[in-house]
């Protein structure tokens, strides 16, 4: 039987420690759709959590029998709290990272982490945890407050034509999409630009240029120094999946292939 010397929180709508004691540096909060628990830093503390909710702290994927009775731990070592996968199915971590059974813990930053838990026939079971960096600092609600736009990078109007291009695949919603060749963007420029004198050099100067400028504002996956050889099509298919999730580059977009 599971043993706690945390404080339990409920699930629901609210945020995720809303209506816990105020924290000190180093208490984690953990939390499914089921509930979670909060907990502060002391060697040796473990959290468990996965589907049997008799034997863990934190039940995840109650009704999935891909997700394993204990799948996984947080715990407590070095004065930092860690994870460590002991399921059979990996863990997704922040930046798509998978942890694997038996493979060593790693490390969770100060702040948010969502852990995803995967289970039978693709799905995903959300474990989200946060880290207090300082005295009292955890999630609080923001209910009224204004959404937080996008940051949006700015391009200029053959950037974006040329960017379009190389990933309408994305912007169609493909199925397991790839950038377009430097030779196919500039075919498909020429066809509708004419007279604006495409070539595959000219595609890649502008793409090239977009990776750089994002590379510098911080951007991670836009160098060869970051993504190792071979290269492949992986810087470019980091741009344009930044582009989308900032909003840059939107479906709307393509209408430029039928009305450029």
């Amino acid at each position: 039987m599971r043993r706690s010397s945390g404080h339990a929180l409920r699930a629901g709508h609210d945020s995720l420690a809303l209506g816990v004691p105020e924290s000190v540096p180093g208490t984690i909060f953990a939390l499914a759709v089921t509930g979670g628990i909060e907990m502060r830093p002391r060697e040796g503390r473990t959290i468990l959590f996965g589907r049997n909710s008799d034997d863990v702290h934190v039940c995840v994927g109650a009704d999935d029998r891909g997700v394993s009775r204990q799948h996984g731990v947080l715990l407590c070592e070095d004065n930092r709290w860690w994870v460590r996968n002991t399921g059979r199915l990996p863990i997704r971590l922040p930046g798509s990272r998978l942890l694997f059974h038996g493979e060593d813990p790693v490390p969770l930053t100060a702040g948010y982490s969502p852990l995803f838990v995967r289970g039978a026939r693709n799905r995903d079971h959300l474990l989200e945890v946060y880290v207090a960096s300082t005295a009292g600092d955890r999630p609080t609600a923001r209910h009224l407050d204004p959404t937080q736009p996008p940051r949006l990078w700015r391009l200029a109007p053959d950037e974006r034509a040329v960017l379009t291009v190389l990933g309408q695949r994305y912007l169609r919603h493909e199925a397991h999409p790839q950038p377009l060749t430097w030779r196919q963007t500039a075919e498909a420029l020429a066809e509708l630009f004419p007279a604006a004198g495409w070539t595959a050099k000219r595609v890649e100067h502008h793409v090239v240029a977009v990776r750089t400028r994002l590379s510098r504002d911080g951007v991670a996956g836009l160098t060869r120094e970051e993504v190792g050889e071979p290269v492949g099509n992986a810087l470019n298919d980091n741009l344009l999946r930044e582009l989308m999730l900032s909003t840059t580059l939107i479906p709307p977009d393509l209408a430029l292939l039928d009305h450029p």
